[in-house]
């Protein structure tokens, strides 16, 4: 069974329904021991990361999920679930993250002489860095959703596996081991996006329901 991270904000509905209209079973939960049974969790998020933290340390999620990452099962970030992985973000300063990725997560300059808003909004082109198993049968220059302000900024260049450009170049997705995360939402993206949430559900060694 596949956990879907419950703390009381985010896109939950939306990832779960995702999931489950591709045949693959998932429980939303905030249950540490669901968490830890569970064959592959994910982490989504919608608002700020300072909420973010404060919800996770509240719900007693944090030891959670560093206990099921640090066991080699499959883990998906997705959005704010990928910011809160890093070490601080600047929409909350003094706010510490997970601190399981080195880096910081940036907020975009202000991009109206250049005719473009932020947030950045929409749909937009992602260049594939490096081949991982979650992004099996995507091609290059593919399309995903984003809806965001800030974007991650890796210490280590090697972990972002995508990249994306608005106004400047920014990581979009990042791999280490068995942490994919990604800034833009696979539940939102179409065909390509659930072709992810297949491929990551095969890494969890979920099968389709009969």
């Amino acid at each position: 069974m596949i956990a879907i991270v419950d703390y009381g904000m985010g896109n939950l509905r939306s990832v779960s329904k995702a999931f489950q209209s591709q045949g693959f079973p998932v429980t939303v939960t905030s249950n540490p021991d669901e968490i830890s049974n569970a064959s592959g969790l994910v982490l989504p998020g919608v608002g700020s990361f300072g909420d973010c933290v404060k919800n996770l340390g509240e719900f007693g999620l944090i030891d959670p999920i560093k206990e099921f990452i640090n066991s080699g099962r499959p883990f998906l970030g997705i959005c704010l679930g990928l910011q809160v992985l890093f070490e601080e973000s600047e929409e909350a300063p003094g706010v510490k993250g997970l601190g399981l990725i080195k880096g910081k997560v940036v907020k975009f300059p202000d991009f109206k002489k250049v005719g473009l808003k932020v947030p950045h909004m929409g749909w937009n082109q992602v260049t594939i860095k490096k081949e991982v198993p979650i992004l099996k049968g995507v091609p290059q220059n593919s399309w995903f959703y984003f809806v965001h302000s800030y974007y991650p900024s890796p210490e280590d260049e090697s972990v972002s596996v995508v990249k994306t450009h608005y106004g400047l170049e920014f990581t979009a997705a990042v791999q280490i081991e068995n942490i994919f995360a990604s800034q833009f939402h696979p539940e939102k993206s179409s065909d390509l996006g659930l072709k992810m949430l297949r491929n990551f559900s095969a890494l969890c060694g979920e099968k389709l329901k009969a």
